[in-house]
């Protein structure tokens, strides 16, 4: 069996990053993003790059740290909100972007991973979403029908996923909200590398509790210690009289 542990993030990259790549990008806000990764793409210069991710990170966190460099030339995500210069690129024409409802993005990645090249939804009907798309009309067993949009699976030349532990052979265990985008990301990419707070021994995981078996992991770092990086930090006055 191949060895999958590399030492560093740049090292787990060497020979798979290029010019125009499609990334799938795991992480939920600012939970579950491959940080360590994402510095590593940064640092290698690449550019013209095309991001699937649930949202572009914040200014210089994330995906948003890319976004400053300028290596990203389209956003395929559902929730951008937070990023000003994503928001500055976007509407001067310098960022190309193509909005997806969150639950549509996941089972288009899934889909991806499963080798599925479209589905039908009826989410987005009747909206911008659907604009360009094919309409197909589904009956119900009422006699009714109803219209269903097709979208495309999406399927990446490059993963890159954080996860709370993995064993040597890849196989791995997400926490809580960084489950949500991980799972589905990892699956789609041709390649998947993953980052972990926590390398555990072979045959230690239980195997019920492992969220992404090994045979979808060609690449694994250790990325510990994490810094807990909040979105929004609220705070009030302690002078409450």
């Amino acid at each position: 069996m191949a060895k999958k542990l590399y030492p560093d993030a740049a090292s787990a990259l060497d020979g798979l990053l290029r010019d125009g790549l499609l990334i799938a990008c795991g992480g939920f806000g600012l939970c579950g993003i491959p940080e360590r990764l994402i510095d590593a793409v940064r640092e290698s210069g690449v550019k013209d790059l095309t991001f699937a991710s649930n949202n572009a990170g914040i200014d210089n966190e994330g995906i948003g740290k890319l976004l400053r460099t300028r290596q990203v030339k389209k956003m395929i995500a559902s929730y951008v909100g937070e990023n000003k210069e994503f928001e500055r690129q976007y509407l001067s024409g310098e960022l190309e972007v193509e909005f997806s409802p969150q639950g549509t993005l996941a089972e288009r990645m899934r889909a991806g991973g499963a080798g599925i090249p479209g589905f039908y939804t009826k989410t987005g009907v009747g909206t911008l979403v659907a604009e360009g798309k094919e309409v197909k009309s589904f009956a119900n067993r009422d006699g009714t029908s109803q219209d269903y949009i097709l979208e495309e699976g999406i399927f990446a030349d490059l993963a890159l996923v954080k996860a709370w532990k993995a064993d040597e052979t890849g196989n791995v265990v997400f926490r809580k909200t960084a489950r949500n985008f991980n799972v589905p990301a990892a699956t789609c990419g041709k390649v998947c590398v993953v980052e972990v707070e926590e390398i555990v021994p072979t045959g230690s995981l239980d195997p019920d509790g492992i969220h992404l078996p090994g045979v979808y992991v060609q690449r694994l770092i250790m990325g510990s210690p994490y810094d807990k990086k909040i979105e929004f930090r609220t705070t009030r006055s302690t002078d409450v009289g």
